[in-house]
């Protein structure tokens, strides 16, 4: 790993170089996504994901914010301070998703503000990205009592408005955080532990996704980070092909 890099992502603060973000160029969106010759499968929620992301017919974020409401759609609406619908560009050209909101995101209603998400701060401003040039957001958007693991009927009732968020951004690239939100994008209940699928790219709808250790695991095994940095360093690359492409 380049040492300069590497820093970035155990120090709180970065360079005037880091501020030279990959999004800067115009990108083409229509150019064609990397995707896995993996096939979709139904998904293990109980839906059928199409085998291509549709155009969406929600107009803007906020619709389907909108949309939202006031949820009451599952049991952990019970218990939830604040929905944590998610942040960030409209247009982004990747987006995290992590599995669910903790207690610092149910408390504010913002996604990854807690001790994970200054890491994922940090991730990103070793990409040479702001947070407010990428969009993040969790599969479920109520917090699981005691940041447990969101459960199967939680996610069916959720991940739909995932989906619908990333109808309307069409990244180039998603970053799953964490196998829960991998198995749930992919709606694969064969993907295995983290550990066996990060670092290879997997097809969402023909949006490449690439899947790594979440960053709350990565404070209780910081040794991962390097690994976390080889999965994103994959995702810079394609992203500065994507620029070059569209020149």
């Amino acid at each position: 790993m380049d040492p300069s890099l590497h820093r970035q992502l155990t120090l709180s603060s970065h360079s005037k170089a880091d501020d030279e973000t990959l999004s800067r160029t115009p990108v083409n969106r229509n150019q064609p996504a990397h995707t896995a010759s993996k096939p979709q499968q139904n998904s293990l929620f109980g839906e059928v994901p199409p085998a291509s992301l549709p155009v969406s017919s929600d107009v803007t974020l906020e619709a389907i914010r909108a949309d939202l409401g006031d949820c009451q759609r599952c049991k952990l609406a019970a218990g939830r301070t604040n929905i944590v619908f998610g942040e960030g560009a409209a247009r982004a050209p990747v987006v995290f998703v992590g599995e669910g909101p903790g207690a610092e995101e149910d408390a504010t209603g913002r996604p990854f503000v807690g001790r994970a998400g200054q890491l994922l701060d940090k991730i990103i401003a070793a990409m040479g990205l702001r947070r407010e040039d990428v969009y993040i957001c969790n599969v479920v958007k109520c917090r699981p009592p005691e940041n447990r693991t969101p459960e199967p009927d939680e996610v069916a009732a959720c991940v739909g408005f995932l989906h619908r968020q990333l109808a309307v951004i069409r990244p180039h690239v998603i970053v799953a955080l964490g196998a829960s939100a991998a198995s749930a994008l992919l709606g694969d209940p064969k993907l295995g532990g983290i550990s066996k699928i990060r670092g290879r790219f997997q097809d969402y709808h023909g949006i490449p996704l690439m899947p790594t250790f979440h960053p709350a695991y990565l404070l209780r095994a910081p040794d991962k980070k390097r690994e976390v940095w080889e999965d994103i360093k994959q995702v810079m690359a394609l992203l500065r092909e994507r620029q070059t492409d569209a020149h």
